[in-house]
């Protein structure tokens, strides 16, 4: 029990890191240098009041210095990451590499996840680099196959570069083929197709919602990084339960 408040602890913290990377990513500014301040106003905050959480209920969800209301996405974000964290060492049962494994791939996808929804963009960097050092993990510990995990990577970049080239750029962009990519080295073959199956039904299911309550159009552009986000790691958890649910069907 001890072990799973630590790690939601430590996801909690981590998520605030998310949060303020996000933000200073979008706004092009360096994430070691410089304190924490209010996006709003600009004021700097104090450590007490840039506790995780804690200092959102203190401060009833406003800035202290300009009054203005916190995004309800910061500990919406910092909860979400503690909670799976403390799922993900539940789930392992204990310490291990794969524990960390599974912790460094949430933390990105988290990111993915978070900034295409808001910024309708996916951050090159939050799948390209965590992609290669994934890969090189995998194939130095053994934690699957590498043809396994080679034609789930080519499947999943070149599923995207496939609807890259016929629509010339228009459909999607190429952080969609990096995510794939990236998609494939965690999931390998087959389970690369599970996740694009949920990512189209929950992008499409959604989208149908939206422009049913008229909230968009046919033409609005839709955060597709993060609906393949939400799909990788749903497909992580439970992956082989869907696939045999899907195939008990046919």
């Amino acid at each position: 029990m001890i072990h799973i408040l630590i790690l939601f602890i430590i996801g909690v913290l981590l998520g605030s890191f998310l949060n303020a990377w996000i933000w200073r990513t979008r706004e092009k500014k360096s994430i070691v240098r410089g304190r924490s301040i209010c996006p709003l106003c600009g004021a700097s905050i104090m450590w007490f009041d840039n506790i995780p959480v804690i200092s959102f209920l203190i401060l009833a969800g406003k800035c202290r210095a300009c009054k203005k209301p916190i995004a309800l996405r910061y500990p919406i974000v910092e909860l979400f990451v503690g909670i799976v964290f403390a799922y993900t060492y539940w789930k392992h049962g204990m310490i291990s590499l794969e524990l960390i494994r599974d912790l460094f791939i949430i933390f990105f996808l988290t990111f993915v996840f978070v900034y295409d929804l808001f910024y309708k963009e996916i951050w090159d960097r939050a799948s390209t680099i965590p992609a290669i050092i994934l890969a090189l993990f995998t194939l130095i510990y053994g934690w699957m196959a590498w043809q396994s995990m080679l034609i789930g990577a080519l499947v999943g970049a070149g599923f995207f570069l496939l609807q890259f080239v016929i629509s010339k750029g228009k459909w999607i962009g190429g952080g969609d083929i990096r995510l794939g990519l990236f998609m494939g080295v965690i999931l390998g073959w087959p389970h690369i197709l599970v996740a694009l199956m949920i990512a189209y039904v929950v992008g499409a299911v959604i989208s149908i919602i939206l422009m049913a309550l008229k909230k968009k159009t046919l033409a609005s552009e839709t955060p597709f990084g993060t609906y393949l986000a939400f799909a990788t790691v749903l497909t992580m958890f439970w992956g082989e339960q869907i696939m045999s649910w899907y195939i008990g069907l046919l």
